[in-house]
C-alpha cells in the first residue's frame, strides 16, 4: 500500500529534520562510515518530495519549541544512556507530532531484555538469557552457560559492542567493558543460524512487508564495522522465499507488534537455524536504519515501493495518526515476483 500527502498540506507543512549528519555534505565519516551519507540521503529524499525542512543533528534543536508541525528524527543514539527516548521526550514536553513511537514504547523496544520478556510471556521462543545491569554484582544463574556466549549491550544499535565469548574470563571483560561504556549488558547463548529479518509499516494496520536474510556463515555473527559499512562483510541480503519460514516469523512477530502498537515502522529481528528449523527471536528494533539499501528499503522494494514511497507512506500515516493532517491519498501496490537486492 503506497500513501501520500496532499500536495496542499505539502504546501503548508514544515517539518524539522534531525540527524547526527544532516549538515553534512553526504560523504562517509571515519567513525560512523556510511551512516553520515545514509542522514543525507533521507534528508534529500524528503527535500524531494517536496517538504519544507528545517535541519538540526542535535536534540538542542527541541530545548525551546520550534516553530515546526513534524519532527522527523534519526537520532536514535546520542551518546548517553538510554538517548534514544531523548527527541520522543522534547516532543512530548511541546506538543509537536513525530516520527516513531512513544518514549514508553522506545525504551520497552531497545531494552533487549524488557522485548525478550515480552516475547517469553505471549509464548514467542527465544533463547534464555541473563541481563546485568550496571552496579550488578557479575554471576550466572545456576545452569547458564558458562561458554559460547554473546555479550551485547542492553540497548544499543548496529552491533556495536557485541562479542562472540567462550570463558568465563573473557565474559566477565566483556561485561565490564560495556559497563564502563555506560551500557548494561545481556548475555545470550550462542545460536547457530543466519539472521531474518520482518520489516513491518505500522500504518492504521501494521503491514509485514518480504522477509529479508542475510546469508552468512551460521557459526558466525555480524559486527558493527560490517553493519556500518566500515569493514567488508561476507553477509548477503537476500529475500526469503520458504513460505513456512516467511509464515512462522510473522506469527512469531504479530503478537510482538500488538505488544508496541502504535508506532510507524520497525524491524523483528530472528536466528533462523536452516538444519533444524528452528526460528527464536532476538529483538526488535522500532525506528531502525531506513536507508535505502538496508533492510527496509530492500524489503519495500520488493513490495513494489519506492524509496521516495516509502518515507512518504510512513510520514503519510504517522501525521494522520497524529492529526496533523486529516487526509491522505492511497493505492495498491504490485510487488515484485522474485528479485535480488
Amino acid at each position: 500500500m503506497r500513501s501520500r500527502l496532499k500536495q496542499e498540506d505539502k504546501a503548508r507543512l514544515k517539518v524539522l529534520f534531525i540527524a547526527k549528519h544532516a549538515m553534512s555534505d553526504g560523504s562517509r565519516d571515519e567513525e560512523d562510515g556510511d551512516h553520515a551519507v545514509y542522514h543525507c540521503h533521507v534528508r534529500d529524499t524528503l527535500r524531494g518530495l517536496g517538504l519544507d525542512l528545517e535541519i538540526a543533528n542535535s536534540a538542542a534543536a527541541l530545548h525551546d519549541k520550534p516553530r515546526v508541525d513534524f519532527v522527523f528524527s534519526l537520532l536514535n543514539r546520542a551518546g548517553y544512556f538510554n538517548s534514544e527516548m531523548a527527541i520522543p521526550l522534547l516532543c512530548e514536553q511541546h506538543r509537536l507530532a513525530y516520527l516513531g513511537a512513544s518514549p514508553i514504547q522506545r525504551g520497552l523496544a531497545d531494552d533487549k531484555h524488557l522485548m525478550k520478556r515480552a516475547a517469553r510471556s505471549r509464548g514467542v521462543k527465544t533463547a534464555d538469557w541473563v541481563v546485568i545491569r550496571r552496579h550488578q554484582p557479575l554471576e550466572l544463574p545456576a545452569g547458564f552457560p558458562q561458554s559460547d556466549l554473546i555479550v551485547k549491550p542492553n540497548a544499543s544499535s548496529a552491533s556495536w559492542g557485541i562479542r562472540h565469548v567462550h570463558s568465563v574470563e573473557e565474559l566477565w571483560d566483556a561485561v565490564r567493558y560495556l559497563h564502563d561504556q555506560g551500557h548494561d549488558a545481556i548475555i545470550e547463548p550462542f545460536m547457530e543460524g543466519i539472521d531474518i529479518e520482518l520489516p513491518v509499516i505500522a500504518g492504521p494496520q501494521p503491514q509485514f512487508l518480504p522477509l529479508m536474510r542475510f546469508d552468512h556463515d551460521p557459526q558466525a555473527i555480524r559486527y558493527y564495522e560490517e553493519k556500518r559499512g566500515l569493514a567488508e562483510s561476507a553477509a548477503k541480503l537476500v529475500q526469503e522465499l520458504d513460505q513456512d519460514v516467511i509464515d512462522r516469523a510473522q506469527e512469531m512477530s504479530a503478537p510482538l507488534v500488538a505488544e508496541l502498537f502504535p508506532f510507524d515502522y520497525g524491524r523483528f529481528e530472528m536466528r533462523y537455524n536452516e538444519a533444524t528449523g528452528e526460528i527464536s527471536f532476538l529483538e526488535v528494533n522500532i525506528q531502525c536504519n531506513i536507508w535505502e539499501p538496508r533492510v527496509l528499503g530492500s524489503s519495500a522494494r520488493l513490495a513494489g515501493l519506492s524509496y521516495p514511497d516509502l518515507l512518504e507512506t510512513i510520514i503519510a500515516h504517522s501525521m494522520l495518526r497524529q492529526g496533523v493532517v486529516d487526509a491522505i491519498e492511497t493505492e495498491e501496490t504490485e510487488p515484485l515476483e522474485i528479485a535480488a537486492v
